[in-house]
C-alpha cells in the first residue's frame, strides 16, 4: 500500500495500480498522479528524484511526456482579446458554417496585420 494525501480527504491509501509517475522529457520535472479513492478527485503532485525512485521501485508505472512543440514557436500578431472571443462565440451561434467563419476571420486578420505579421 502507498499512502498519499488528497487535498479534500487528507491521507488515503492506494495500490501501485492507482498511482502513475509522470516525467516530462523536456524539462526533466516529475510528478505523481492518482484519483482519490474516496472523493474521486484527480490529484497530481510534484515529486523529487528520490520520491520517483521509491515509487518506481514499488512497481508504479512511468509515463514519459514532452511539452508541445508549439511552445517554441514565435508568437506574432495581436493577442486574442476578450472582445475577439465574445465575437467568435456569437458568430458560432449565428448558424454560419465554420469555413465561412474562418474565411471572414482570416480576411479581417489580414486587414489588421502589419508587415511583421505576414511572412
Amino acid at each position: 500500500m502507498i499512502r498519499a494525501s488528497c487535498p479534500t480527504c487528507g491521507d488515503v491509501e492506494l495500490t501501485t495500480r492507482d498511482v502513475r509517475v509522470l516525467l516530462c522529457s523536456t524539462t526533466y520535472e516529475s510528478s505523481y498522479a492518482f484519483q482519490c479513492p474516496s472523493c474521486r478527485v484527480a490529484v497530481a503532485k510534484p515529486a523529487e528524484a528520490r520520491v520517483v525512485d521509491v515509487l518506481l521501485a514499488s512497481g508504479i508505472s512511468l509515463s514519459v511526456w514532452q511539452m508541445p512543440a508549439e511552445l517554441d514557436e514565435a508568437k506574432t500578431g495581436q493577442p486574442i482579446s476578450y472582445d475577439d472571443l465574445l465575437e467568435f462565440h456569437f458568430q458560432l451561434g449565428s448558424g454560419a458554417d465554420l469555413d465561412t467563419l474562418l474565411a471572414a476571420g482570416t480576411a479581417r486578420w489580414l486587414e489588421n496585420a502589419g508587415p511583421q505579421d505576414v511572412a
